[in-house]
């Protein structure tokens, strides 16, 4: 994974714990889907409400976008949706969205927007955590003959497996801020006291076993 912008990188990720898109709950940890106990929750959704953020944000992915010789921008259902629309619109280039699985009615599409065979596509992802929600999205463009060089998302928790997962792939991995920037912003400006930072860090290096109870 690399960072588009680390200045910026330090920016959002204060701007996120300004509007509580993410929280920080070391000693009260929150319970993932998977079962993880978590001490961060990321709900990027929150920046829908809050224009000048999410300005920022579809400005600096079509910044960082403009150089590539991409003909389509797609995002992962449903959050990565309004800001690919964002980017899409700034680039002026066709956007596109990939559904979680077809539909079961009408033209049965799973790519609505559409990517023909041999066009090159980004992928807008809101968060990536393990990467498996990106790579279906990646998986059914490739199906249908779309080339996706890189995929960029709005924070990424860092985790190895994401990293293989893409790197197996062939596939570049950005982010516009990531967990280890967080942890730093958090500490610097009090979200967190600094006695907490070292179970923070724990929780990055393994998070399906944290907190060791022995």
């Amino acid at each position: 994974m690399k960072l588009i912008d680390k200045v910026f990188a330090e920016e959002l990720a204060l701007s996120l714990l300004q509007i509580n898109a993410v929280l920080l709950r070391p000693n009260e940890p929150f319970v993932w889907a998977s079962g993880w106990n978590s001490p961060i929750y990321c709900d990027n959704r929150l920046t829908l409400s809050h224009p000048a953020i999410r300005k920022k944000i579809a400005a600096k992915f079509a910044e960082h976008i403009q150089a590539r010789n991409i003909d389509v921008i797609t995002g992962t259902a449903t959050a990565g949706i309004p800001h690919a629309a964002w980017v899409a619109d700034i680039l002026n280039k066709p956007m596109a969205y990939v559904r979680s699985k077809a539909k079961s009615y009408g033209m049965g599409n799973q790519i609505e927007g559409g990517v023909k065979k041999g066009e090159s596509t980004i992928v807008i992802e809101d968060l990536v955590s393990t990467g498996g929600s990106a790579m279906s999205v990646i998986d059914v463009l490739e199906f249908v003959g779309a080339k996706v060089p890189e995929i960029c998302a709005i924070f990424t928790y860092g985790f190895d497996v994401a990293d293989k997962a893409f790197e197996e792939k062939g596939i570049e991995y950005y982010a516009l801020t990531d967990y280890e920037t967080l942890i730093q912003v958090a500490e610097k400006h009090g979200y967190v006291d600094s006695d907490d930072i070292e179970l923070l860090n724990q929780w990055r290096l393994s998070p399906s076993t944290w907190p060791k109870t022995n």
